[in-house]
Order: structure tokens, then sequence, then C-alpha cells
């Protein structure tokens, strides 16, 4: 069964891409989308086509993945159910990192910016890891959750501070900052594919050892699991998987929180199975929520990262009430 509803989800997930493409200012016929994908013939149709709808929503499906699995890997570091990616200070130190690259070298094209978020991403993960790791107890969840929270009042101190007191730095990040697909052509997805795809390898890999970890970690010693060394790996996946996308696509909430509590309604929690679900639920999500920003508002569009929220906070207040949640 669990084979047949994550094969469902991913057909889902190709009828999301073709709605996601014929939507837009100008709608374009489902028949025709596929006529252009399959024999680009230069017309104005094919063009918007693949030179701007389809990199955005290649883009947002491997973004809404990369949270999905990131949420999913957080959720079972911390053994927390509303844990999710901003717990490491992924988010808050891209964001830093932006505020840097624009305020002392002026940069202002997410392309130029790209690299920053990124590796302020990985610093700040390092220093969460590095900060959580110090003792005899070493890396456990209380302490990784306890440094991330710290280190991302910090950085978000740095952002508000610059923003507040710098305009241009203000009127540069606003819009990277909500969470958006806008304008991020082809060149920002070759940018950050090596990363996301080595993060979402990485990440699915990595299913049994999380099932021995959640055991506990004697008994996960005992059963020959290298307990310090899964757990690096799982925050390299998120740094892979948080950093590319938020650096692509900027902060954006929720679908790390609540995809995990989608999967694990049909996977329980074995994480082999966990993982891969989480992923195509957030290819999905973030897919819909990007083409529901598009017919919300009359003569504009909503930024994903507003939609994501909008549909987020209901869903996981949903669940949080209606549903007991899954032990970890």
């Amino acid at each position: 069964m669990r084979t047949v509803g994550l094969s469902a989800l991913l057909v889902g997930l190709a009828v999301c891409v073709l709605v996601s493409i014929a939507v837009g200012a100008k709608a374009i016929p489902l028949g025709t989308v596929v006529d252009a994908l399959f024999n680009p013939d230069g017309s104005y149709n094919a063009s918007v086509v693949w030179e701007l709808r389809l990199p955005r929503t290649v883009l947002g499906i491997f973004v809404g993945a990369a949270l999905g699995l990131a949420g999913a890997l957080m959720q079972a570091l911390t053994r927390n159910p509303i844990a999710e990616p901003g717990i490491l200070g992924v988010n808050s130190g891209a964001a830093a990192a932006v505020v840097t690259a624009i305020f002392v070298f002026g940069m202002t094209g997410v392309d130029a910016y790209v690299w920053f978020a990124f590796v302020g991403a990985a610093i700040a993960a390092v220093l969460v890891y590095a900060l959580g790791s110090r003792g005899r107890s070493g890396a456990t969840p209380v302490r990784l959750a306890l440094a991330g929270t710290a280190i991302a009042a910090v950085l978000q101190g740095f952002v508000y501070g610059i923003t507040v007191l710098n305009e241009f730095v203000f009127d540069q990040i606003r819009f990277w900052q909500v969470g958006s697909l806008v304008g991020r052509d082809i060149e920002i997805f070759v940018r950050i594919w090596p990363f996301l795809i080595a993060g979402i390898l990485l990440a699915l890999t990595l299913g049994p050892a999380l099932n021995a970890v959640a055991l506990g970690e004697d008994l996960a010693a005992a059963l020959g699991a290298r307990v310090n060394r899964t757990r690096a790996l799982v925050a390299l996946a998120i740094v892979l998987l948080c950093g590319g996308a938020t650096a692509a696509a900027g902060p954006i909430w929720f679908v790390g929180l609540i995809v995990p509590h989608l999967a694990r309604t049909f996977t329980g929690p074995d994480q082999r199975w966990l993982l891969p679900y989480a992923a195509a639920i957030g290819a999905v999500l973030l897919t819909l929520a990007d083409t529901a920003g598009r017919v919300i508002t009359s003569g504009g569009e909503l930024e994903v990262g507003i939609v994501t929220a909008l549909i987020g906070a209901p869903v996981f207040i949903y669940l949080v009430r209606r549903r007991r949640m899954a032990q970890l």
C-alpha cells in the first residue's frame, strides 16, 4: 500500500506540474502545455513555458522536496513533533548572509547573493552543532534545539537591525525574505541543484539509521548504530537541503513543519518510508501553493511564502487539535 501511495503522489505531482505551467497571467490550455513541452516550436506559448514557467515550477518541486525532507530529518533528530528546519538557524543564517552581501558589497540580484545565502546557512548550522555538542553528553536533541534558538535569535537581531537602519538593504531583501519563486530563472536552479540533489540523496539513505536512533541512544548503540555519525550526517543533509532551498527561494515557513505530519499519517514512524513521502508531499504542496498564489488575487499574485503560511497555520492547528501527534 505504501508503494501505491507513493506512486499516486508522484502522479499527482505530475498533474500539479502541468497545472502550474498552464496557470499564470496568461492561461495556457493543458494540451498546448504538453505540446510545447515535447514539441517546442519557438512560438510565444512555447517561450513562456520553457523560459518562464518551467524553470519556476522545477525550482518549486526541488525546494518543496528539500523543505519537506529537512523538516522530517529535523523532527527525527530532535524527537520534537513541532520542530522545523529553522531550529538549526539555517534560515536566519541565510538571511544574515544576504543582508551582509547587500550592505557590504552592494549586491542586488538573487543570482549575485545566492552563494552568500548558502554559505551563511551552512556556517549557522555548523555553529549550532559545535555549540550543541560541547560537554560530555555531546550533541543531544535538547542542546541542539537550545543552541539553534540562541543563534537564530542573534542572527535575526542582526538582520532586523541592518534592515531598519538601511533603506537600501530593506528594499533589496524584502521580497526575498518573504519567500518567493517569482523571477527565479534557470540560472538560479543551475547554481543550487547539486546541493539539493546531494542533500536529497543523503537524506533518503538515513532512514534505517534514524529508525535505530529512535529506539534510544543506548539501544541504538547496542544494535551497532553509530549515533554521533548519524547526527552529523543528518545535520549535513539539513544544511544542504535548507541552505540550497533558502538561498534560491528565501525563507519559506510551515512546509518543513506540517509535511512530516502529513507523511506520517500514511507511513507511521518508519523513516524508510516517511522520508520519500515527505519529499513527494513537500513538492506537491509547494507547487500547489505557488499556483494558488497566482489566482487568489486579480491583477497580481501572492508570494509562495505567504500562501504556505496561510495554508500551513490552520492545517497545523487542525493536526494538533484533531489528531494525536505520532510518537517520534
